[in-house]
């Protein structure tokens, strides 16, 4: 399997585990902390807007058409449950699949314009690397309220992903 895919997967099976296990414990979805995050939908929201603005970015869209779109989805997401959260990140992951798999060449160059921060010579496996290292980190923002609300994290390392694609 392609190791950007594989990344991605786990990226994929890392948020799943977080949903199933937030679902367990509904009351902490919305609930307000004082945190980096004012709570988990918060931070949800944020990995699914920097996932969404990513995606379109490697795709090639103009930097303004991205910000524009990506600032209509803070409405939207207001309203939704955990239940509708979820379903917006399986959409988009399926998104990122299809991407991934239309790649000849991951390791390919491409380049990524900023207006603050110029243009990025880089290759879609290393901004596929950083969008699995964002979500990696904030799932540690997820664990670390969760345990100020007084619940368990989820194990969601890289290992346990293999542990589990091995088992099954």
């Amino acid at each position: 399997m392609e190791h950007s895919l594989q990344l991605y997967q786990y990226h994929v099976w890392a948020n799943n585990e977080i949903f199933k296990h937030l679902k367990q414990i509904p009351e902490v979805y919305s609930q307000e902390v004082k945190s980096v995050f004012s709570s988990v939908k918060e931070v949800l929201y944020h990995m699914y807007q920097v996932e969404y603005v990513w995606l379109r970015a490697i795709s090639g869209d103009p930097f303004n058409e991205i910000v524009a779109s990506a600032q209509k989805l803070k409405e939207e997401f207001n309203e939704k449950d955990i239940d509708g959260m979820e379903e917006s990140f399986l959409q988009l992951s399926e998104k990122y699949k299809a991407f991934i798999n239309s790649q000849e060449d991951m390791n390919g160059s491409t380049s990524i314009q900023h207006p603050h921060f110029g243009t990025l010579q880089t290759s879609y496996a290393e901004l596929i690397q950083h969008v699995v290292n964002h979500g990696t980190y904030h799932r540690g923002n997820i664990t670390a309220i969760l345990r100020q609300l007084g619940y368990n994290g989820k194990a969601t390392d890289y290992i346990f992903y293999l542990y589990a694609i091995s088992q099954s």
